[in-house]
């Protein structure tokens, strides 16, 4: 575990190292601002919580997300530096980890800097602080479940536009699974696959958290996710390694 730390503190100095983390943060919040106040009614729906900020979020992250984590992998294949960090002393599964808790704590970052809606919300009214911080568990659950896919795709190949495209679209498929649309569309023809979406959709497990309702099959589930493609994260590596 040490090691995989070390990697996740490297790869974090990176993203401040470079242009790309305050663009990332800046769009982000500006984003974030301009979704929440404008487009979701902030002051005119007579409630002092985040609903609109925790409705944006998932849709917020399914391209600012990928845009961040098409370089993960993508760009140590392009620059042939895969081969030295894969041979370093640490298991690869290390590796992986490392890269993927610096994103997250990145993401944590960005979603940490909202803080001021929170002041607002609380200067407005009495909100439920509780379940304003359940909502921003949800969020960090949701950037990780992307995060993870992102990761996978980025190792894919070595290119990161198509990196980010394929992160984009699969994110996206995880997302709408459980709407109405996709439900009831497969009911119609393929009943036990609308059952499937329902149960794969990141969207629903979301809302339900953002609600303060913290069901432990949630929490679970999203663990779950993420794991499994950091796994497969880990295949595609150990396969690419062996070409």
């Amino acid at each position: 575990m040490r090691a995989a730390l070390l990697v996740a503190r490297r790869e974090l100095a990176g993203y401040f190292a470079t242009p790309v983390a305050y663009v990332f943060i800046v769009i982000f919040l500006m984003m974030a601002g301009a979704m929440t106040f404008s487009l979701g009614g902030f002051f005119n729906r007579g409630q002092a919580d985040l609903g609109p900020f925790f409705g944006f979020v998932p849709w917020l992250f399914l391209f600012l997300v990928p845009a961040l984590t098409m370089r993960l992998w993508a760009e140590e294949r392009r620059l042939g530096t895969i081969e030295l960090l894969l041979t370093l002393p640490m298991a690869q599964w290390q590796a992986v980890l490392g890269k993927f808790l610096a994103a997250w704590a990145f993401c944590a970052i960005a979603l940490a800097l909202t803080f001021p809606l929170v002041m607002t919300v609380n200067f407005l009214g009495r909100p439920d602080n509780g379940v304003i911080a359940a909502g921003y568990g949800a969020c960090l659950l949701m950037a990780g479940a992307y995060l993870a896919i992102g990761s996978a795709m980025s190792a894919m190949t070595k290119n990161q536009v198509i990196a980010f495209v394929l992160a984009v679209a699969v994110c996206f498929l995880f997302a709408v699974a459980g709407s109405a649309l996709v439900t009831d569309f497969l009911s119609q023809r393929m009943p036990v696959l609308a059952e499937v979406a329902r149960a794969l959709s990141l969207t629903e497990r979301f809302n339900g958290l953002t609600r303060g309702v913290i069901a432990l099959r949630d929490v679970v589930f999203f663990a779950s996710f993420i794991g499994f493609w950091l796994f497969v994260n880990a295949v595609v590596l150990d396969h690419r390694k062996a070409d």
